[in-house]
């Protein structure tokens, strides 16, 4: 998902987490049809069927409100680099450790305040 480096600077994240809001796109778009509302169809099984097709849109439904949640993390993040703030706990001021922001460049706080919160 993100670059592997050891140290990661404030552009090799922003270039991350721009990279990983075109793949949250690409996959909306891959998913766009299973959100689309459940007609019923004639010629299926029936009710399982049914059942089965409105289970897929739930679930397609959800990964979207992920996606969404992901692009606002990502977005927060994008804002820090651009302030200055990037790689420091939002909550307590402490500089976040480079391999949580290797894990992932859109987290805002230090292990401690995450356990915390």
């Amino acid at each position: 998902m993100w670059a592997s480096v050891t140290a990661m600077t404030e552009n090799e994240a922003r270039i991350a987490l721009v990279e990983h809001l075109a793949e949250l796109d690409r996959l909306d778009a891959l998913n766009a049809d299973g959100r689309a509302p459940v007609t019923l169809q004639h010629d299926s099984v029936g009710r399982l069927s049914r059942m089965d097709a409105m289970q897929q849109q739930a679930m397609a439904k959800a990964e979207e409100r992920r996606r969404k949640a992901e692009r606002k993390r990502i977005g927060a993040a994008l804002e820090r680099i651009g302030e200055g703030e990037w790689g420091w706990c939002v909550t307590c001021g402490e500089e976040i450790a480079a391999g949580r922001l290797q894990g992932d460049p859109s987290v805002a706080t230090c292990v401690k305040c995450a356990a915390a919160g």
